[in-house]
């Protein structure tokens, strides 16, 4: 099934805006035209398929499709602005006194060369609603009022802008949502469309963007008629025509204010989530942790406003969102072993300032349960880098920082899968429950295991000689492999490095003019006589890695320097040569 939303003007001078989605919530087409020969032209490759036969439809039409009423408002409106005219979102009266309804109003002639029923409970194959894309925002998005993104007078071009990205960036944010709108494909218009309104310099630019949008909002109001019918509300009744929108929230707030202002300031986190991304990744290449990634995202706009409207207890959970809800820019660590979970926890709270620090592993043990478990700061920059004009995004932020194992990371993403965005049976909770305890307990008997092998191994790791490549290479540098074992020999109580971290010091040691394991051994050999780990004082358990790269510090000096691969860690060099020297 294709799902199509169309923001159909009246009359056939104006543009229609239209939009189409595939079952899985992708925008696969936006378009702006005005006949009706070229809304059907536009759609026409995916109302059928490639042999001419009816391809099942769901179509959101932002237009009456019944109208009987010769005056006033139908009930379908009367009815809707009961629950929405409080947010500016009430619409406009419908009557056949209109001229564009004196007659069959054109929706439901388009329907009918469609071949779509008309009625909202239907279960045809090609079908049609009427939406009204306001009262949708207000709902999805928890809104205080419309965004003033329509032109009317004494809007200006700014105003207009600023609401209608405000607007996109809400939809973007639905790609977390059930079901998923997913704008963002290889091949999606949207990129185009947000261009398009960056560097729109006159209201009519504008105002075609508008009506793709539209058709977007009608779309998904679509999608949710096919994935999701209990979450809607019918307004009206089948004689005289209804109105089909998102159920207004019994618990709707009016957290417009703090939602448009993070919409506003989006960008500015997403630029902050990328800084605090690279700057925790730093900190751990620098220090020699190994782990299996690091990963940052700001809270999606639409992720914001539903966190801002939750309550408990029938109070707003939240009543500064802007303030208190404080995973806006997010970072997550991954580890291989429990161990680095803490070894990582303590290096940030030397390197940056930690504000707050929840062990939630260990409070779910304080209980006598099994289940999630993950360490979570709250980071902002230390003194030093405030001072530091790269890090200006950065400056004044605070990052959420989630650090668990490889193996909790699975449990969580799973359990959050399965109990918030799937749906369990209230008949099986219990047995779910019941399940997710099981695997919670084995997944932390695991990680045990796998840290009791780290412990064992880096206790008495004996160098393993490397096998001989099948043909020689031309690649001079000492193979990351062979590496790895000659470093295991070398340091037996340092940790394991990340793999791409073998490859990267190898260059160096090319850089060098050292491409052997013999040559290697001999450079170390003097400063193996000096105890390099008393010198540096580690605070946290370097890998391999690292403790080769002071040890080359150590030797080369300002040689090593100036290497061409270390030219973006020159202070972070030096600040390690003046704490071996202060030694």
């Amino acid at each position: 099934m294709n799902v199509i939303g169309m923001d159909l003007a009246w009359g056939e001078k104006s543009r229609t805006g239209l939009a189409v989605l595939d079952e899985a919530g992708r925008l696969l087409h936006v378009d702006a035209v005005r006949t009706d020969e070229q809304i059907l032209a536009s759609l026409a490759s995916f109302t059928h398929g490639p042999d001419g036969t009816p391809a099942d439809l769901l179509v959101a039409i932002d237009a009456p499709l019944i109208v009987r009423n010769p005056t006033g408002n139908r009930p379908a409106e009367a009815a809707l602005n009961r629950d929405f005219a409080r947010f500016e979102a009430g619409a406009h009266p419908v009557n056949t006194g209109k001229p564009e309804f004196s007659g069959v109003p054109r929706g439901a002639r388009l329907g009918a060369v469609l071949g779509l029923d008309l009625n909202p409970r239907s279960q045809r194959a090609r079908r049609a609603i009427e939406v009204y894309p306001h009262a949708a925002t207000v709902a999805l998005f928890r809104l205080g009022r419309t965004l003033k993104y329509k032109n009317k007078p004494g809007r200006g071009l700014p105003l207009l802008r600023a609401e209608l990205l405000t607007l996109m960036r809400l939809l973007e944010g639905l790609a977390d949502a059930a079901p998923a709108l997913l704008l963002d494909g290889p091949d999606s218009p949207w990129p185009g469309l947000v261009t398009a309104v960056e560097t729109a310099g006159r209201k009519s630019e504008l105002r075609r963007v508008e009506d793709q949008v539209d058709a977007v909002i009608c779309a998904y109001v679509a999608l949710m008629a096919a994935r999701c019918p209990d979450r809607l509300t019918i307004y009206g009744d089948d004689e005289n025509g209804c109105i089909v929108t998102p159920t207004l929230p019994i618990d709707h707030e009016p957290i417009g204010a703090a939602v448009r202002e993070y919409a506003a300031r989006h960008d500015e986190m997403v630029r902050a989530a990328t800084g605090f991304t690279t700057l925790v990744q730093a900190i751990l290449d620098e220090a020699g942790i190994n782990y299996l990634s690091v990963t940052g995202r700001a809270k999606s706009v639409a992720s914001f406003a539903g966190k801002a409207a939750r309550r408990q207890d029938g109070v707003p959970q939240f009543p500064d969102p802007l303030r208190e809800i404080t995973d806006q820019i997010g970072v997550r660590v991954v580890t291989y072993v429990a161990s680095d979970v803490a070894a990582v926890a303590d290096l940030l709270a030397d390197q940056v300032v930690v504000t707050d620090d929840r062990d939630l592993g260990h409070e779910t043990a304080s209980e006598g349960r099994f289940g999630y478990s993950s360490r979570h700061l709250l980071i902002t920059l230390d003194g030093a880098r405030e001072a530091d004009p790269a890090l200006d995004p950065l400056r004044g932020q605070v990052a959420a920082v989630q650090i668990r194992t490889v193996l909790q990371h699975a449990w969580a993403e799973f359990e959050h899968d399965i109990r918030y965005k799937g749906t369990v049976p209230d008949e099986h909770a219990r047995e779910f429950d019941r399940r997710f305890t099981l695997a919670a307990g084995l997944l932390e008997l695991a990680d045990r295991e796998f840290t009791a092998i780290h412990e064992r191994l880096h206790g008495g790791v004996v160098p393993v000689a490397a096998e001989e490549p099948p043909e020689a290479s031309a690649d001079p540098r000492i193979e990351a492999r062979e590496l790895a074992a000659f470093l295991a020999g070398q340091y037996p109580d340092a940790g394991w490095s990340r793999t791409d971290h073998y490859d990267w010091i190898s260059g160096l040691l090319l850089e060098l003019g050292i491409t052997s394991l013999p040559e290697l051994s001999e450079t170390l050999r003097a400063v193996n006589q000096l105890d390099l780990p008393a010198r540096m004082a580690y605070r946290y358990p370097p890998g391999a890695v690292r403790r080769l790269d002071d040890a080359l510090l150590a030797t080369f000096d300002e040689r090593y320097l100036g290497l061409h691969g270390n030219a973006h860690r020159v202070a972070a060099l030096r600040a390690r040569r003046d704490k071996l020297l202060g030694a």
